[in-house]
C-alpha cells in the first residue's frame, strides 16, 4: 500500500529518512527514477541514506508501475520517491492507487519560477500539475509531516 508518494529531487535525504518514514510507519521505500536506477554510486549513496527499519528498492519508471500493481505489493507500507513532476505524471497515470502526491522539495533551475520556499516549476510542470488535478489528484506541499498542507493549485 502507497503511504505517500513524493516528488523531491534529493530522493532520500533526512526529512523523507527521519520524519517522513516513522511518522507513517513506512516499510518499503521506492526510489522510481530511470537515471539512479542505472547508476551504482548514486544507489550506494541512497542506500546509506536509508533508515535501517525500510527496505530501499531502487527501480525504473516501468520497473515501479509493474511492482505497484502487483499484489505482493499492497502488504508493504511504501513511501514512492521520484525527483521530477514528469515522472509523479506518469506513475499516476499507470498506478491507480496513487491518489495524493506530496511536493517536498524541487529545487530551482533555468525555466523555472518558485512557487513556494522549496517547489520551482517550469511552465511544462503547470500543464502535468493542472491535468493532475483535474483527474481529482491531491496535490499538496509539505517538507515535513507537521508541516500544514498547501494545495499546490492555490499557489499556481
Amino acid at each position: 500500500m502507497i503511504k505517500l508518494t513524493r516528488i523531491d529531487d534529493r530522493l532520500v535525504h533526512g526529512q523523507v529518512s527521519f520524519t517522513w518514514v516513522p511518522s507513517l510507519g513506512i516499510n518499503c521505500l521506492i526510489v522510481a527514477n530511470d537515471k539512479t536506477a542505472c547508476d551504482d554510486f548514486q544507489k550506494m549513496a541512497l542506500t546509506l541514506a536509508r533508515p535501517p527499519s525500510a527496505k530501499l528498492l531502487i527501480l525504473t519508471i516501468e520497473e515501479s508501475i509493474a511492482f505497484l500493481n502487483d499484489d505482493k505489493s499492497k502488504n508493504a507500507k511504501i513511501l514512492l520517491i521520484v525527483n521530477s513532476i514528469n515522472d509523479a505524471f506518469t506513475l499516476s497515470e499507470k498506478v491507480t492507487e496513487i491518489q495524493s502526491i506530496n511536493f517536498g522539495g524541487i529545487r530551482a533551475r533555468e525555466g523555472t519560477r518558485l512557487i513556494s520556499r522549496a517547489i520551482a516549476v517550469s511552465d511544462a510542470d503547470i500543464s502535468l500539475i493542472k491535468q493532475m488535478a483535474d483527474k481529482g489528484i491531491e496535490l499538496e506541499i509539505r517538507q515535513v509531516p507537521n508541516d500544514k498542507k498547501q494545495l499546490i493549485q492555490n499557489l499556481l
